[in-house]
C-alpha cells in the first residue's frame, strides 16, 4: 500500500482534494497535526467529503507519534523544492510514503535534514514560480509512484 503524508497541512480544501485521490488510489493518507483547520463537513465538502468515509486515514499528534505508529510508512520520500533529484529518478515500492510539507512554509529544516537522503523534487520549467499547489504536487507524485507500482503488478496499486 502508498501512503501520502501531510505534514502540519493548513488549507482543508487541499487535504479534501488529496483525500479523495487517495481513496481513489487506495493510498493511505497520514494527517501530522497540528492541522490549520477542523476536519468535518463544512471545511471539506466541497474537495472531497463524500469520498472520507471510503479513505484510510491516520491522524497523528506529532511527527514522532506517526514514526511510531504501527500503520506508518516502510520507507519515507520528502518532496520539496529544495534538491535537485526529481520523483522521476527512483523508483517506488509497495509500502512506501510521500510526505509533503505545509503550504505555507514546507517541510522544516529537521524533517529536511532526517529524510535528506530521499528528497525529490517535481520539476516545472519556469524558474521565477516557486512551487505546485499542494494537492497538484501530491497528486503528480502519487499517480507516478501508483503508475509504477502498478506497471509492477503490485495489487491495489
Amino acid at each position: 500500500m502508498l501512503h501520502v503524508v501531510l505534514f502540519q497541512p493548513e488549507i482543508a480544501p487541499n487535504t479534501g482534494n488529496i483525500g479523495r485521490m487517495c481513496a481513489l488510489t487506495c493510498t493511505r493518507l497520514h494527517l501530522i497535526h497540528p492541522l490549520g483547520y477542523v476536519i468535518n463537513d463544512r471545511n471539506l465538502r466541497r474537495a472531497g467529503m463524500d469520498y472520507w468515509k471510503s479513505l484510510d486515514v491516520h491522524e497523528h499528534a506529532d511527527w514522532t507519534a506517526f514514526r511510531a505508529s504501527p500503520h506508518a510508512p516502510q520507507r519515507l520520500w520528502l518532496f520539496t523544492t529544495k534538491t535537485e533529484r526529481t520523483f522521476w529518478d527512483v523508483t517506488y515500492a509497495d509500502g512506501d510514503g510521500l510526505v509533503f510539507g505545509n503550504e505555507s512554509s514546507g517541510a522544516p529544516e529537521w524533517l529536511h535534514r532526517e529524510l535528506s537522503a530521499t528528497s525529490l523534487t517535481i520539476p516545472h520549467a519556469n524558474p521565477t514560480l516557486r512551487s505546485l499547489n499542494l494537492s497538484t504536487a501530491a497528486g503528480v507524485a502519487c499517480y507516478e509512484a501508483v503508475r509504477q507500482l502498478t506497471h509492477a503488478g503490485v495489487k491495489g496499486a
